[in-house]
Order: structure tokens, then sequence, then C-alpha cells
């Protein structure tokens, strides 16, 4: 969310997301908890959007196909992997590093960015080796950071953010960010650069925060309340996502986050239980995509079909070159603080809170594009600081799937021919115009 709580409107992006890799991502998960973690090994969401779960052996197999899923038999199970994250946990820390379980692959995979020095690799490789074969060792380019930008205007006491999620303990409201983003008791200042000029005045104090461990903090309102348009997640261009409940990604799901630096961004969940040894700690537990994100873009919301999935805490790379970026799951937060999402309330009931579960939110099968939403959103300016960005509502449809509906071809034709009557009429004219003139001013010449 790019609010003026904590940062500038992002530049304009294009539309807002779509995705259906809920319901899948569900299944899978359903199948694994069923089952059990010593006849399973992680679930996915397959490149044609179907549930896979990986098994143990042929009799697990068939469970799963009867259920609906594909079954992809692997050597290791659930338990043996997070056996291997405990070991590497133990381990002297190394900052600079983090691993992941990679669910596709069956293993557990070892990342280094380039501060880890040659002696530290070959003590943590040595680690590895001893677990087993599973246990994978890359490289990466940069250095795992977190996305805190001190060298921009601070709108923070630590730093420059981006807000997450606007939640409520039932009594005062509050925003959701990352914990890194500052200690307790930091003041927040809203973005003079945004409507309403309210870089001076002070419009929250952090409360709370989990930093290192997990990666959120809970951010009270001055005033106590979020204000109009709470719901709804800032994406560039005047638009906005409506938030209508909390859940867990999946591996392979196409995701989004938005952030007061980069703007709008989507990509895939890669591993889940991500650790990263950041210079200031260790964080674990994170989910990890190939999302990109910059210094800024802490804190800021990750999302898909409007459920709210987590908060930005850090990675490596940036939006020119790409790299892997590290969320922390939303639910977790929410719990660990005894708060709830806040979210728009049903037409003709009073304010409400979200409920946890996209299944109880209605958000598992729901279409940001889809029409309810196109007249929902915040008329500009009404939002509150810190709540979200000013929205005149949303558009799902990409301007690549609108050129290509069949239904806009023929008008788009119309538009087309129009354009290009117009262009020539309007040569015409101009040629028309310069020859009179000509004539005007070389009339005893002109033949």
């Amino acid at each position: 969310m790019v609010t003026r709580a904590v940062a500038s409107e992002p530049p304009e992006v294009g539309a807002v997301p779509h995705t259906l890799a809920q319901t899948p991502s569900g299944t899978g998960a359903g199948l694994v908890t069923r089952l059990g973690t010593s006849r399973t090994a992680g679930h996915w969401v397959g490149s044609d959007g179907q549930p896979v779960v990986a098994v143990t052996d042929e009799g697990t197999a068939e469970e799963v196909r009867r259920a609906g899923a594909e079954a992809q038999v692997v050597r290791h199970s659930m338990s043996e992997l997070k056996s291997a994250t405990s070991t590497l946990r133990s381990a002297p820390r190394v900052p600079g590093t983090a691993w992941a379980l990679d669910y596709p692959s069956n293993e557990v995979v070892v990342r280094g960015d380039s501060t880890v020095s040659g002696s530290d690799w070959s003590r943590l490789a040595g680690v590895a080796e001893r677990i087993g074969g599973f246990v994978r060792m890359e490289h990466t380019r940069g250095t795992f950071t977190t996305r805190l930008n001190g060298a921009e205007p601070i709108l923070s006491t630590a730093g420059r953010c981006s807000a997450g999620f606007n939640v409520t303990d039932g009594q005062r409201d509050f925003i959701l960010t990352a914990g890194h983003c500052g200690p307790t008791g930091s003041v927040w200042f809203g973005d003079g650069g945004s409507e309403g000029g309210d870089g001076d005045r002070q419009v929250a104090r952090t409360v709370a925060v989990s930093f290192p461990g997990d990666d959120f903090s809970l951010v009270a309102y001055a005033n106590g309340g979020a204000g109009d348009g709470a719901d709804v997640v800032a994406v560039g261009g005047g638009k906005g996502v409506r938030i209508t409940g909390a859940g867990e990604p999946a591996v392979g799901q196409r995701v989004f986050r938005s952030g007061s630096t980069s703007g709008l961004r989507d990509g895939r969940v890669t591993a889940l239980d991500a650790t990263v040894n950041y210079p200031e700690g260790t964080v674990t537990g994170l989910v990890q995509t190939d999302v990109c994100a910059e210094p800024g873009d802490s804190g800021g919301p990750m999302f898909s079909e409007g459920i709210a999935l987590g908060l930005t805490s850090g990675g490596s790379g940036d939006c020119a070159k790409g790299g892997t970026t590290f969320f922390q799951p939303l639910p977790e937060a929410m719990e660990s603080l005894g708060v709830r999402l806040l979210v728009a309330a049903p037409e003709g009931t009073g304010p409400g809170a979200a409920p946890s579960s996209p299944a109880a939110a209605g958000g598992g099968d729901r279409n940001e594009g889809e029409g309810e939403d196109r007249d929902s959103g915040s008329a500009p300016g009404t939002a509150a600081p810190g709540a979200a960005a000013p929205v005149t509502g949303v558009s799902g449809s990409s301007l690549l799937s609108r050129l290509t509906d069949r239904r806009n071809v023929g008008p788009g034709m119309l538009v087309v021919a129009g354009s290009l009557v117009a262009l020539v009429a309007t040569r015409w004219i101009r040629a028309e115009q310069d020859r009179r003139a000509y004539q005007r001013r070389y009339s005893t010449t002109w033949r």
C-alpha cells in the first residue's frame, strides 16, 4: 500500500492484478495437512494452474490423485527437509546467507551473497555436506538486505518504508508494516509531497515490533482511526485493489506487491519457510519470491485475488535486473499481535474487520476486475493517512487482454479507421491553409 503516512505516490503502473491460483493452493494445503509430514514434502501450483503434492510413496500418490491433484513422488519427506533447516539454523550464523525449501526439486537451497567470505562459505558447505545430498549450495548476485532506505526524506524516525495493511484490535486501528522499519516508539510523519501536505504532522507511532526472528511491527494511528478507504491497497495510476481477507501463499502462485519506491510488481512464490541472515539479524519463516523490490518498499503489501498474504521484508537485486524478495507471512503477524484486517463491510451493514481466511472472506475466487468493484473504491482525497492512497475504482483487465478480446475487435477497428480519417483530414486542412497563405503572400505572381 502506497500511503500518505509513509510514502509518496508511486509511478503509474499497468492494470490491476488478476490471478486464479488461490483454489489450487487450498487443495494442496488440505492434502498435505491430512496426509502428514512423513508422507508428503510440500505442495505447489503447477504451470497449468493445478495443485501438485510431493509424496514419498506410490500409495500416498494414489490418494492424492483420487483427491483431484497431481502427485510427484520424491525421496525426502517434509520431516527430513525441516530437520535439515534446523541443522543449518544451529550452525554458526553467517550474515549474507539464506535458505529455503524448494518443493519441486525436493531440496533445501542455501544461497550466499557477495558479502560472504570464502572461509564462511566453506564452513557452511561442510554443514550442508554432512546433512546430505539434498542440500544445494548456490551463490547469488547482490546482497541480502532489508529494504529500508535511510537516504530518502525521513518519514519515520528510522527511514522511509511502505505501509502494509490496515488492522484493528477492535478498539483502535493500526498500520501493519515491517519490523525493521523502526523500533518501538518510532514516530511516523505524513509525506509532505502528498495531497494534504501533512509532512510535518505526526500521524502514527510504532507500538510493537518483532525483529529479528520475525519482521513485522504495529503502528498506531495518532487519532485512533484509519479513516475511509482502509480496505484498499493502492497500486498506482489512481487504481486500487480491495482487500477481502488474509491467507497463506502457495509455491508457484502468482502474487503482487506494491511499494513506495517501485510501485506495483508481480512474480511467483518460489519457496516457503525461508531463513535469511540479514546484517541486522536472522529472520525465519519467510515467503521467498522472484518479485523485485527496492529500498523504501519495506513493509509494503503482498496480495493475490484480493487476499492479503504478506509484508515486504528484504532481498537482493532490484527492479532493473530482477532479484529475490522475502515476505513476512501476514496470518502469523496478525495472530501474534492480536489484530484483524480492516475491510469494507457488506452493503447495508456497519464497519467490520476481515476474517483471517480466504474462504471466510469470499476471496478465493474473487476477481478484482469484476464490475462490483469498479465503483467501490475510495473517492480521491478521502483516504486517511496510512490507510489507502486515493483510488477511483478497480480495472482488472490488461491492455493486451483488451486488445485480443474478440468482442473488442469490431469497436477497435472503428477506432483505428476513425483515427486514420482524422489524420488524413487534418493533413489536408493543414496543406490547404498553407496553400492559401502562400497565395495571399505571393498574389502578384500566383498562377
